[in-house]
């Protein structure tokens, strides 16, 4: 079996691709589902497997010869050197003991018990909002609103949360790679001391100190280490998600105005809207890396031991063959098994807080601003190939 190794250098697509990446993964799935390609900023490697098929990406998403803990080929991330390993860098049986021992605290039940307090924070920002007129979606709803959950959720002080904010968008869409490390050094000493400081004060009712506390029937706990990888990636991946979720879906409405008038004459609507917007364009772009531990083939093409995969999931979203017309947005079609929240032992653990927030917030928004328009063209698009969301959205009411 012979490995292709033609490669498609993404980054010759120039900002286009940043700014709009679906006719690039239209174009590489009507070549194959899967590529070898040069990233735009490289970050492992300079060169890596793309997946862009639907089935195929599906299929890689649970395949264990994919290792995500890159020390299995001779990989260490900046992130877990300073911080400490956390669920997206773990396989098995290690990702299956800290799963097992944050899901015991992490339920359907607590997250379901914050629904009157998202309730409470989307009303609070929309009174200072609405006077307004006008204002920057993201800068005024959709960054404060799951930030300020997650925040409350584990127990983050509300006086640090601006900073951490900053320090959150710094790791997942770096504006320099440069910039990088001193970032993570700065998260690593701050989680650090929350940890610390949970750990010498009474037991608290939030998550971060349940973690803390919790143990398995063996006596098993989190090590330091550990509580901070965990509490890195339930912050990180808990609010810089559905930011790009919430402006995502206001977005689409208001460039889709008689699916929005279907909305706001029922609402009912809003879930659909809300998977919609994760299957059309989902807050993540692609996976994080995995590895191949061992030979393997993905959809016909030959991937040697030793090579990272990245898995497309906007890519395989748009998928013509598994979701028909895959390029409109349109809220009656049928959006079960698409791939925003991953598939497999690596399904994202915060799905349904994000569903949560984000229908809170667009149920919320619409009722309360009848008269929503865009005030100017979208921010900037983040940079990366991870994250998928813009840095403004102006609107007027």
């Amino acid at each position: 079996m012979g490995y292709e190794r033609h490669v498609i250098d993404l980054g010759a697509y120039g900002p286009r691709f940043t700014e709009d990446p679906h006719p690039v993964y239209a174009e590489l799935r009507e070549l194959g589902p899967v590529h070898r390609v040069r990233l735009p900023r490289p970050e492992v490697h300079d060169e890596v497997w793309l997946v862009v098929g639907y089935e195929e990406a599906r299929a890689a998403l649970a395949d264990p010869r994919l290792a995500k803990d890159g020390a299995k080929i001779g990989v260490t991330f900046l992130d877990e050197e300073l911080i400490g390993k956390y669920l997206l860098a773990a396989d098995p049986p290690q990702h299956t003991r800290l799963r097992g021992l944050i899901a015991r605290e992490f339920t359907a039940r607590r997250v379901e018990r914050l629904r009157p307090r998202v309730q409470e924070m989307t009303d609070a920002l929309l009174d200072t909002m609405l006077p307004l007129g006008r204002a920057d979606l993201v800068e005024s709803f959709a960054y404060p609103l799951p930030l300020g959950v997650i925040c409350e959720l584990l127990g983050v002080p509300e006086i640090d949360r601006a900073a951490f904010r900053e320090l959150s968008t710094e790791a997942v869409a770096p504006a320099r790679a440069e910039s990088a490390y001193d970032t993570f050094v700065e998260l690593a000493s701050y989680l650090r001391d929350l940890i610390e400081d949970k750990r010498c004060s009474p037991p608290a009712d939030d998550l971060l100190s349940a973690l803390i506390r919790t143990t398995n029937e063996d006596g098993d706990r989190l090590s330091p280490a550990e509580l901070r990888g965990m509490a890195f990636i339930l912050l990180i991946a808990g609010h810089e998600t559905t930011v790009n979720l919430i402006t995502g879906a206001v977005h689409a409405l208001l460039t889709h105005p008689g699916q929005l008038a279907e909305v706001r004459a029922d609402p009912s609507l809003v879930d659909a809207v809300v998977e919609e917007t994760l299957r059309h364009e989902g807050p993540v772009e692609n996976a994080t890396f995995r590895f191949a531990a061992e030979p393997l083939e993905i959809g016909g093409t030959a991937i040697p031991a030793g090579d990272s995969v990245m898995i497309g999931l906007a890519a395989a979203d748009r998928d013509g063959t598994r979701f028909p017309a895959a390029d409109r947005f349109d809220i009656h079609r049928e959006t079960r098994g698409h791939l925003a929240f991953g598939h497999g032992i690596h399904y994202c653990l915060g799905a349904p807080l994000a569903r949560l927030e984000a229908g809170v917030a667009l149920r919320t928004f619409l009722e309360r601003c009848p008269d929503l328009a865009l005030d100017g063209p979208p921010g900037d698009w983040l940079p990366g190939m991870l994250m998928r969301g813009v840095r403004s959205l102006p609107l007027r009411w």
